[in-house]
């Protein structure tokens, strides 16, 4: 029998339609986007900075997705779900969408405050954002380690998140 609802299958979960995930989806799409970040580094080391604006430009967007649809929606979980999830059996248990949707926002603010710096004329700020976000999305894809969700932990217990966002973690 399931510990917690966050590991309940069949339980539809409370948090805003936003129904518990397969946690290797987000896992799949952070090594997505840590090669992506990877890319932008680079290309803001070569000088290429308008090409590595362009790119975290659309990683930006792509975080918004995530975090404003959340993470089950993001276009990656789409992918993982038509093309990887049948091909692996079914995961040990799903987790709670709020911490991953978390993340997506942490990535958002990161990648967004690389843009905008961007945007203003500092183009080392770009690959510097790129750098910090691809060690999260490394983390996340390599060892199974996701930050946002450390922090988003971190803010529930605190009491900082909203009750009902937090219901359904476990301790």
């Amino acid at each position: 029998m399931p510990s917690s609802p966050v590991d309940s299958p069949s339980r539809p979960s409370p948090r805003r339609n936003r129904p518990d995930l397969d946690p290797r989806g987000p896992r799949f799409g952070a090594a997505i986007t840590a090669v992506l970040l990877l890319v932008v580094v680079f290309l803001s080391l070569t000088g290429a900075s308008v090409a590595a604006l362009g790119l975290l430009t659309v990683l930006a967007a792509l975080f918004a997705w995530g975090a404003l649809a959340g993470a089950g929606r993001h276009p990656y979980g789409t992918v993982f779900k038509a093309l990887v999830r049948p091909r692996l059996g079914p995961p040990a248990a799903l987790e709670n969408a709020a911490p991953p949707t978390f993340a997506q926002g942490v990535g958002l603010l990161v990648t967004l405050t690389g843009v905008v710096l961007g945007l203003a004329g500092l183009a080392p700020a770009v690959g510097a954002a790129a750098a910090v976000a691809f060690v999260a999305a490394f983390l996340n894809a390599v060892f199974d380690y996701c930050l946002g969700c450390q922090l988003y932990l971190i803010l529930a217990r605190a009491g900082i998140l909203a009750r009902e966002q937090t219901a359904a973690v476990g301790s």
